[in-house]
């Protein structure tokens, strides 16, 4: 199919409002094309309504879940002390609001999802790299947390129904009752994401003070067992401050970022809907370093506290609720389980790849085939092996994750805000022959920027248990580090090639209305 470019919208036609929002004149012909759809298109002003506590309670849903529950709690599972694992995410979360908010700045601004703000930077054709790659990630967490959410269905149908469920035959190492739970759950996140964004809106909101209450509900029974807080807080470090410590350091908080690494760059599917830079700003700003924070230190509490119950560290919250004999605990732990990851996973991980897979082609693929692309494919990739270790699960596929990302983030952030300076030409983000359109839709500098900058954050990496050894071992000293070497490389090579061949110039004109 030959491409061909719609009637351009002159530069004129693009209004800023006083308050720094841009978007289409009302009276300029809508972008349409091979390159926009009903999805993609900027939202309209008056539907970006989601204020401070819309974004706080979207990032209070997200971040009290299980899978930020396993972070604290694996790394207690790996040696570290309470103090250690949250002082690592206290700081993980700090550094990664700061692409965060750079990334979602375009969103209230322009009202642009994630894989349409790329094409600045990646071209037309050309975000659709980016856009695969971290919907792929989207699927992996995706699965993992449709596992979870599968696993509380399980324990929670086995206390009410008896031991015919949960000792139940068993198929590929697990009972046939738990792979049912497992596609119950994935059929109730389908139908959630149908429903639509707003639906979704009103769900995190609340989602979010449930789980709190849940994970506070927790803390009390397990300090209870150990008889009060004092045996929580006294399990001592394995690892010390000394070398061992330093160790894991470095991986653990790569790890860390990797975690919302994801959310950092799509973090436009959701800001585009704010009202204002100051809502998704302080919305994000208020709900993802503090509740990070005080749900790892709720984690760190209850694991170290199965520590001195149980003799060991019980990483998985749904395994640690099991043990109750109270049913009415079991019950409310469970379904508070269940809510969170809900809450997460259709927040964080389906409407985020549905817009990377719609952007592929999107005359053809829309919003609810790509959710629906990435319920398939958060399956095919067997997320309970990606689980099932909380090694390969931190510091494998966190650190994998968070280089290859860390690496998009930093040629997004240097285009934007470098290069740019926060201004983009709405109608050439969804046209051939525009100035996002490059060579054939494609931006190579982009493109060898990204390949570079992921290799040097994740060719030195150990990728057990996915894959036995290092694919350039030479590169194993920088694979602690991966988020920081792919943003920081590709960030670098980037800028550098976009000005050395005449791109590092491009003003565009935005018209003021009062």
């Amino acid at each position: 199919m030959t491409d061909t470019a719609p009637t351009a919208i002159p530069p004129s036609s693009q209004l800023t409002l006083p308050d720094g929002r841009v978007e289409i004149s009302p009276d300029a012909p809508v972008p349409s094309g091979p390159y926009a759809n009903e999805d993609l298109l900027p939202v309209p002003v008056e539907k970006r309504t989601w204020n401070t506590y819309n974004f706080s309670a979207l990032w209070v849903g997200m971040a009290h879940n299980t899978a930020s529950w396993t972070l604290a709690s694996g790394l207690i599972a790996v040696g570290m002390d309470w103090k250690q694992a949250v002082l690592t995410i206290a700081l993980a979360n700090v550094i990664v609001l700061v692409p965060m908010l750079l990334t979602g700045h375009a969103g209230p601004k322009y009202g642009i999802p994630f894989p349409v703000f790329a094409r600045a930077s990646f071209g037309v054709r050309g975000a659709n790299l980016p856009a695969v790659v971290r919907a792929l990630v989207a699927c992996g967490w995706f699965g993992i947390q449709t596992w979870i959410g599968g696993e509380a269905i399980y324990f929670l149908a086995g206390k009410l129904i008896g031991n015919g469920w949960s000792d139940a035959g068993k198929i590929g190492g697990y009972a046939w009752t738990m792979w049912l739970s497992f596609a119950i759950f994935w059929a109730i996140q389908v139908a959630i994401i149908y429903r639509g964004m707003e639906t979704i809106r009103r769900f995190e909101n609340w989602a979010a003070p449930f789980v709190l209450v849940g994970a506070g509900a927790m803390l009390w029974w397990m300090a209870d067992k150990a008889g009060g807080f004092g045996p929580l807080l006294d399990q001592p470090s394995k690892l010390g401050y000394g070398a061992d410590f330093w160790k894991i350091f470095a991986p653990a908080l790569m790890g860390m970022i990797g975690f919302w690494s994801t959310l950092s760059l799509n973090i436009p599917d959701f800001t585009r809907y704010g009202k204002s830079q100051k809502a998704q700003t302080w919305g994000q700003a208020l709900g993802l370093p503090t509740t990070m924070t005080l749900f790892a230190f709720l984690s760190v509490m209850v694991t170290s506290g199965s520590q001195a119950v149980y003799g060991e560290a019980i990483w998985d919250p749904v395994q640690l609720a099991a043990k109750t004999d109270n049913v009415f605990g079991l019950l409310f732990a469970l379904v508070t389980v269940l809510v969170a990851t809900l809450s997460v996973n259709v927040a964080a991980n389906l409407v985020s790849p549905a817009f990377d897979f719609s952007n592929i082609a999107p005359r053809k693929i829309s919003f609810r085939a790509g959710a629906l692309a990435t319920c398939v494919l958060g399956v095919l990739i067997f997320p309970w092996k990606l689980y099932s270790d909380p090694q390969g699960y931190i510091f494998t596929w966190l650190g994998l994750v968070g280089g290859l990302l860390g690496t998009v983030a930093g040629i997004l952030i240097a285009d934007y805000w470098i290069l740019r300076r926060g201004k983009l030409d709405l109608a050439d983000l969804y046209r051939a022959g525009g100035r996002y359109w490059y060579d054939n839709g494609w931006n190579w500098r982009a493109v060898v920027a990204f390949l570079v900058g992921g290799v040097l954050a994740v060719g030195g990496a150990n990728f057990a248990p996915l894959v036995d050894g290092r694919p350039i071992p030479a590169l194993s000293s920088l694979a602690d580090y991966g988020w920081a070497v792919g943003l920081g490389t590709s960030m670098v090579l980037y800028l550098a090639l976009m000005l050395a061949t005449g791109k590092g110039r491009d003003e565009v004109k935005e018209t003021t209305t009062v």
